[in-house]
C-alpha cells in the first residue's frame, strides 16, 4: 500500500494528546524499556499509539518496516522523496510497498528539483548541502510529523558518534513527540542477519560499497575499514542531515 504527497489524508484517528501527556508517557516508558528488545518496544509502541504512529524509512533497508508492521499491520511508513534518490532506493521502495504490511507515504518537499533549480541555482545540494537537506527533508518531515504522537527511526549507536547515546524512546523536542529508536543497540550485522532471517529486503548498494545510504549526488560507496557514514557528504564538515538531533 502506498500514498504521495507530503500531507497524504489519514485515516479517521482519534485526537492527537497534548505534549504534556507525551512527555509523561516517556518519563514513564524510557527507564522500564532501555534494556528492552526491539519487539518488544515496537509491540509497546503500537499499544501506546495506535494509528497515530508512524515509521521513518530511507529505504536502506525493509527491516524496520518489517519489524514495525508484526506489532502495527497498516502502520504509515514515511519515505522522504527527495527528488534525489538512486534509482535502487526507489525500487527498493516500491517493493517494501508491495511485500509488507504498511502505508509508504512519500513525503515531498514543497519545490520539485526544477523549481528548487530555478529559484536557489542549480545543484544547491553542492553549494549549501545544508539549506538542500532543510527543504527537501527537515521542513516537509516535520510538517507530515505534526499528525502523529510518535515516530519510529531506525537510528542505532554504532552508525556514528553522535548516535552513540541514542536512547529507546525520547522525547524529540525539535518534532514536539515521542520518537522511539528499536534498532538503537543493534549492529549491522544484526540487521542484516534480521533481514535473512525474514526474508525482508534490502537496498542492492548495501551490497556494493554503501553502508550509509542518501541522496545520489551526496553519497559515494566507502572502502574497506572505513567509517560507515564517510560517505555521506564527503569532503565536507557536514555528517548529518539534520533531522537526528
Amino acid at each position: 500500500m502506498s500514498g504521495t504527497g507530503a500531507q497524504v489524508e489519514t485515516q479517521t484517528r482519534r485526537g492527537r494528546r497534548g505534549e504534556d501527556v507525551l512527555r509523561q508517557i516517556v518519563t514513564d516508558a524510557a527507564p522500564r524499556l532501555a534494556d528492552a528488545d526491539a519487539e518488544e518496544v515496537t509491540r509497546w509502541a503500537a499499544e501506546e499509539f495506535g494509528d497515530l504512529l508512524a515509521v521513518a524509512c530511507s529505504m536502506a533497508d525493509a527491516v524496520l518496516p518489517h519489524l514495525v508492521s508484526q506489532a502495527a499491520p497498516g502502520v504509515d511508513v514515511l519515505f522522504l522523496e527527495t527528488g534525489y534518490h538512486f534509482a535502487e532506493t526507489l525500487g527498493t521502495r516500491d517493493r517494501v510497498a508491495a511485500e509488507l504490511d504498511i502505508r509508504v507515504v512519500d513525503v515531498l518537499p514543497e519545490l520539485t528539483v526544477a523549481e528548487q533549480d530555478e529559484e536557489y541555482g542549480k545543484d544547491l545540494f553542492a553549494r549549501d548541502p545544508a539549506a538542500c537537506c532543510r527543504m527537501r527533508k527537515m521542513e516537509p518531515l516535520a510538517a507530515q510529523l505534526a499528525g502523529y504522537e510518535a515516530w519510529v527511526t531506525g537510528v542505532r549507536r554504532e552508525e556514528a558518534p553522535t548516535r552513540a547515546g541514542t536512547p529507546l524512546v525520547t522525547w524529540d523536542e525539535a518534532h514536539g513527540l515521542v520518537k522511539i529508536n528499536p534498532l538503537a543497540a543493534w549492529t549491522f550485522d544484526d540487521l542484516l542477519g534480521y533481514a535473512a532471517r525474514h526474508q525482508v529486503a534490502l537496498n542492492p548498494l548495501l551490497t556494493e560499497g554503501y553502508p550509509s545510504i542518501g541522496c545520489r549526488p551526496c553519497t559515494r560507496a566507502v572502502a574497506p575499514g572505513e567509517d560507515p557514514r564517510a560517505g555521506r557528504w564527503a569532503g565536507l564538515t557536514k555528517t548529518e542531515c539534520g533531522i537526528h538531533r
